[in-house]
């Protein structure tokens, strides 16, 4: 697996899933691991972990969480036109932002 230097999401970012099981689902991102190139979508890619039986839990059982995923698998979702677009950036005011290339209105960081 080649290591991924740049990932096209923030973390905050609204992103519909492209490919694989949850096709077509919209999440925000979670966490970004631009080491491995992977997002971690809210309630996408879910995956069941077994936990072991503990003094608080003694019973144990399944928990359900999220797993990452590959960021080539999600699409950027603009807030404006709420549509799936390529991001791409400009300087505005000697800052570099994001913005959408179907409706051309800015993509704000939404991280906090």
């Amino acid at each position: 697996m080649a290591a991924a230097s740049h990932v096209h999401v923030k973390r905050g970012d609204t992103v519909m899933v492209a490919l694989g099981k949850d096709r077509g689902h919209t999440g925000k991102v979670l966490r970004v691991f631009p080491k491995k190139g992977q997002v971690l979508v809210e309630g996408a890619n879910v995956v069941k972990k077994s936990i072991k039986p503990t003094q608080a839990n003694p019973t144990g059982g399944f928990d359900s969480r999220e797993a990452p995923m590959p960021a080539g698998k999600v699409k950027l979702v603009c807030p404006s036109c709420q549509k799936t677009t390529r991001g791409a950036s400009r300087m505005v005011d000697g800052k570099k932002v994001r913005y959408c290339k179907k409706c051309d209105a800015v993509i704000e960081d939404n991280r906090g």
